[in-house]
């Protein structure tokens, strides 16, 4: 039976926090790209980050649609309403009983019809 040291052989904490800060300063200063599977596969970071900056692109051009659809569909409503509203007045001023005060009100020599009007074939 083989017997194994259970017990940890401490490193100092000045070897871990200088190998946590060069692991630090690979990144921030570059070091890592130079590092063999950075350097092999650059092209494939390239693609995915060419792909993310599309994918923002899109969503991005989507939001601006949205929010182009959901003004005509308020401009459309305003412009329905107006027509119906338009719609009535005419209604209103095109009835008989209308059409007959304003021929009284501006002394006309238009009359009102005494006989029923008939079809001619």
């Amino acid at each position: 039976m083989a017997f194994r040291n259970t017990k940890e052989v401490k490193k100092p904490k000045a070897a871990k926090k200088a190998k946590k800060s060069s692991k630090w300063s690979e990144i921030l200063g570059g070091d890592i790209l130079a590092a063999g599977f950075f350097s092999h596969h650059w092209k494939l970071f390239a693609l995915i980050m060419f792909l993310i900056i599309i994918y923002v692109q899109n969503r991005y051009a989507y939001q601006q649609q949205i929010i182009e659809l959901d003004r005509l569909k308020k401009e459309l409503t305003d412009i329905k309403y107006d027509a119906l509203t338009r719609s009535s007045q005419l209604m209103e001023r095109s009835r008989q009983s209308k059409i007959e005060e304003y021929i009284q009100r501006e002394n006309s020599e238009l009359e009102i019809a005494t006989t029923p009007p008939f079809l001619i074939k």
